[in-house]
């Protein structure tokens, strides 16, 4: 992948993160237009997602990484910046997660479905602030994702849209995560819509951020470390997060199948378009 930076790349990058971060607004409008979500499909789908973040993350990004940082600072001293820097993004996001009460973390497996009854509490403050630091709580998490699309983007835009994709099908019960709560404890569907999509503002900001601090210094060495923590980011959230999420969603085979799915697909899609 050659590094070509221009204005149309910028933007391009940008257009991406704003697609995968108010993807949390299609959760929001599940919670608005059906009483319950199909569990079986959204196992499949986030499954299909770890798979597709997974393959990518190894077979692409840190392969990637390892190429830039090798060829700039040598074999042996890129290789062990490679793998550092794999693990640190693994570190950073599972500091994020350490950080958060797993009760109210949405990145902790639960059954969303499983609120539905707390709709009977309408007007509870608990339940509106529930929402609330979910949406917070799903900011947070978005910074680093927004800054993974928006990296990958430039680099390459093939790529970029393929992990945008990812992202924004397993920010969808997210955006629900947020909804229904706010829905069940306002009554207002303009504010459980609203909440779901600002929940998903971070991704952008991240982009912008991204933006702003890295590319007056972006070269082959900061590129290979951004992948090689990128790769560390999705593989920790597909493993922590997704594949668990799945799992509790549907059978176990199913998230397999999704999972599987979403590996040939990515495998297929690097060949014929990246």
């Amino acid at each position: 992948m050659a590094f070509k930076l221009n204005n149309y790349n910028i933007w391009f990058a940008i257009g991406l993160t704003v697609f995968a971060g108010l993807s949390t607004g299609i959760g929001g409008l599940i919670v608005l237009l059906f009483k319950k979500t199909n569990a079986k499909i959204l196992s499949i789908a986030l499954g299909f997602s770890a798979g597709v973040m997974i393959y990518v993350s190894f077979v692409e990004i840190f392969s990637e990484s390892r190429k830039l940082l090798t060829s700039s600072m040598g074999e042996i001293t890129g290789s062990w910046i490679n793998i550092l820097a794999f693990f640190g993004g693994i570190l950073l996001i599972a500091i994020i997660d350490k950080l958060i009460p797993s009760y109210e973390n949405p990145h902790e497996a639960h059954r969303i479905e499983e609120m539905d009854d707390d709709c009977k509490l309408n007007g509870s403050k608990k339940l509106l602030r529930t929402g609330f630091f979910t949406a917070l709580v799903i900011t947070i998490h978005n910074f680093p994702e927004g800054m993974a699309t928006f990296i990958s983007s430039i680099q390459e835009p093939s790529l970029g849209i393929v992990i945008a994709l990812a992202i924004a099908i397993h920010n969808i019960p997210e955006g629900i995560s947020v909804a229904i709560p706010v829905y069940c404890s306002t009554g207002s569907r303009r504010k459980a819509l609203a909440w779901s999509l600002i929940s998903g503002i971070a991704e952008p900001v991240g982009a912008i951020i991204a933006y702003l601090l890295l590319m007056p210094i972006l070269n082959d060495v900061v590129f290979g470390v951004l992948f090689a923590g990128i790769a560390g980011i999705m593989v920790f959230i597909s493993l922590d997060e997704l594949l668990p999420t799945a799992r509790e969603y549907g059978e176990h085979h199913l998230s397999i199948y999704g999972l599987i799915t979403g590996m040939i697909v990515m495998a297929i899609s690097l060949i014929l378009f990246v």
